[in-house]
C-alpha cells in the first residue's frame, strides 16, 4: 500500500492551482522553446548556410509578413485560451469529485446507521449498501473506508455458538440471524477479492483488517490476495468451515500471528502460494482441522516460526514445495497429527530449524526431490515421526545438530536414491531412530560426529559392507574406517 500513499495525499489535499500569471508565462516560454526547437531542425535539416538579403520586397511577401504577425498573436491568444480552458476543467473536476465525495458521505452515513439498526434484515441492507458504495466510491481512500467500515463490523464482540445459554431458543436465533450478517460480509470480500486487478470493482490491493475476529464458518474461496495487507492477528478460527479452497497469495501480506485454530475446519486446499508474505508466526493449532492438501508453495514467503501444534490435525497431503520458502523455524509439535502424506519438496527451502517434537505425530509417505528442508537443532522428545516410505531422490535434507533423545521417528522403507541428507553432530538417546529396510542406492546420508547409539537398521548386520553414499561414525560401524 505505501505506493499508494502519495496518490492519497494528493486527493485529500484537494485542487490546488498555481497563479494564472507564472502559469501563462512559463506557457508562452515553452511555446517559444519549441517554437526555436522546431525552426532549428528545419534549418539544420535543410543545410542552410545563411538568410538571402531583400532590400525592397513585394506586396506578397509583405502580405505574407502581415498574415505571419496575426498568427502569432492568434497563437497567443489560444495559448491563454487553453490555459484558461484547462484551468476551469479542472475546477469543474474538482467540484464534481467535492460533490460526489459529499454524496458518498451521505450515503455511508446512511448505511452504517443501518448497520446498528436492531433488524437482521436491516443490518444486511446496510452490508449491501457499504459494499455498494464502495465499488462506487469516487476515490480509493473512500473505497478503504467503505472496507474498514465492513472489516469492523466483523470485529465486534461476538458470541460463538458453544458460549450460547442452554435451551435459550431467543439468544440462538439472534446468534444465527447476526452469523448471517457476517457471513454475508465474508462472501462480499471473497466476490471482490476474486475480481481481476484492472477490474473497476475489485479489490484487490486495499488493506482488510480482522485481527481478532472469531470466524464460525466463512467462503473465502478463490480469493486472490495480491497486493495491501490482510491481518487475521488473533483471530479465533472456532467452528464451522472456513474456505481458503484455490485462493491464490501472489503479493502483499497476509498475517494469521498469534491466530488460534480451536475448532471447525479451515481449508487452504489447492491455494497457491507463488509471492508475498503468508505469516503464521506463534500461531497456536489446538483443535479442528487445517488442511493444505494439494497448496502448491512456489514463491514468496510462508512463516509458521514458533506455531505451536497442540491438537486437532494439521495437513498438508499432496502439498507441492516448489519455490519460495516455507519456514517452521522454532515451532512446537506437542499434540497435533500433522501429516506430509504425498508431499513433494522439489524446489525451494523448507525450514524446520530449532523445531521441537514432543508429542503427537508427524510425518507421511513424502518425497523430496530437490530444493533444501532444514531441521537444524530440532527436538525429537516424544510423539511421533513418521517418513516411512518416503523418498528421498534429490534434496538437500539436512538434520544437522538434531536432538532426538524420545518419543519415535521412522524412517522405515525409505528410498534415499539422491540427493544428500545430514545427520552431522546429530545426538541420539535410546532406540528412538528407525531406518528398518531403508534403501540406499545413490543419496549421501552422512552421519558424521553423530553421537549416542545408531538408529535402529541403520548398521549392516554382520559387518557387511556399507551402502554406497552411507557415511557413520566408527564407534557405530568400525568397519567403515
Amino acid at each position: 500500500m505505501t505506493a499508494h500513499l502519495p496518490r492519497r495525499q494528493t486527493e485529500r489535499r484537494g485542487l490546488r492551482l498555481w497563479p494564472v500569471g507564472p502559469v501563462l508565462a512559463l506557457t508562452f516560454t515553452a511555446a517559444i522553446l519549441v517554437a526555436a526547437a522546431v525552426f532549428y531542425t528545419g534549418w539544420d535539416l535543410l543545410s542552410a548556410r545563411g538568410l538571402k538579403p531583400e532590400h525592397r520586397i513585394d506586396s506578397k511577401t509583405l502580405f505574407d509578413l502581415v498574415k505571419l504577425s496575426f498568427g502569432v498573436v492568434a497563437g497567443a491568444g489560444a495559448l491563454v485560451a487553453l490555459v484558461v480552458a484547462y484551468r476551469r476543467q479542472r475546477v469543474d473536476e474538482d467540484g464534481a469529485l467535492r460533490e460526489a465525495t459529499r454524496l458518498h458521505t451521505e450515503r455511508s452515513t446512511t448505511a452504517v446507521g443501518q448497520l446498528g439498526d436492531g433488524s437482521p434484515a436491516v443490518r444486511l441492507g446496510g452490508v449491501h449498501a457499504l459494499a455498494g458504495l464502495a465499488d462506487d466510491a469516487p476515490t480509493r481512500p473512500l473505497r478503504q473506508t467503505c472496507i474498514d467500515v465492513l472489516c469492523a463490523y466483523l470485529r465486534l464482540p461476538y458470541t460463538a455458538e458453544p458460549d450460547l445459554p442452554a435451551d435459550d431458543a431467543e439468544a440462538r436465533h439472534a446468534y444465527l440471524s447476526l452469523r448471517e450478517v457476517r457471513h454475508t460480509v465474508i462472501r462480499l470480500i471473497r466476490d471482490h477479492l476474486r475480481l481481476a486487478p484492472d477490474d473497476p470493482h475489485s479489490w484487490q490491493g486495499h488493506d482488510f483488517d480482522l485481527t481478532e475476529v472469531t470466524f464460525d464458518g466463512g467462503d473465502l474461496t478463490g480469493a486472490q490476495f495480491s497486493g495491501g495487507t490482510v491481518d487475521f492477528t488473533g483471530a479465533v478460527f472456532s467452528g464451522g468451515t472456513v474456505h481458503f479452497d484455490g485462493a491464490r497469495f501472489s503479493g502483499g501480506t497476509v498475517n494469521f500471528n498469534l491466530a488460534e485454530f480451536s475448532g471447525g475446519t479451515v481449508a487452504f486446499s489447492e491455494a497457491v502460494f507463488s509471492g508475498g508474505t503468508v505469516n503464521f508466526d506463534r500461531a497456536v493449532f489446538s483443535g479442528g482441522t487445517v488442511n493444505f492438501g494439494h497448496a502448491e508453495f512456489s514463491g514468496g514467503t510462508v512463516n509458521f516460526e514458533r506455531a505451536v501444534f497442540s491438537g486437532g490435525t494439521v495437513g498438508w497431503v499432496g502439498a507441492k514445495f516448489c519455490g519460495g520458502t516455507v519456514g517452521w523455524v522454532g515451532a512446537k509439535f506437542s499434540g497435533s497429527t500433522v501429516n506430509f502424506h504425498l508431499a513433494d519438496f522439489s524446489g525451494g527451502t523448507v525450514n524446520f530449524n530449532l523445531a521441537e517434537f514432543s508429542g503427537g505425530t508427524v510425518g507421511g509417505f513424502a518425497e523430496f526431490s530437490g530444493g533444501t528442508v532444514v531441521w537444524c537443532d530440532a527436538r525429537f522428545s516424544g510423539g511421533t515421526v513418521d517418513w516411512v516410505a518416503a523418498v528421498f531422490s534429490g534434496s538437500m535434507v539436512r538434520f544437522d545438530r538434531a536432538v532426538f533423545f524420545g518419543g519415535t521417528v521412522h524412517f522405515d522403507r525409505a528410498q534415499f536414491s539422491g540427493g544428500t541428507v545430514h545427520f552431522d553432530r546429530a545426538q541420539f538417546f535410546g532406540d528412538t531412530v528407525h531406518f528398518d529396510d531403508a534403501r540406499f542406492s545413490g543419496s549421501t546420508v552422512a552421519f558424521s560426529d553423530a553421537d549416542g547409539g545408531a538408529p535402529t537398521g541403520l548398521v549392516p548386520p554382520n559387518g557387511s559392507p556399507l551402502p554406497t553414499g552411507l557415511t557413520l561414525p566408527r564407534a557405530w560401524y568400525p568397519a567403515s574406517v
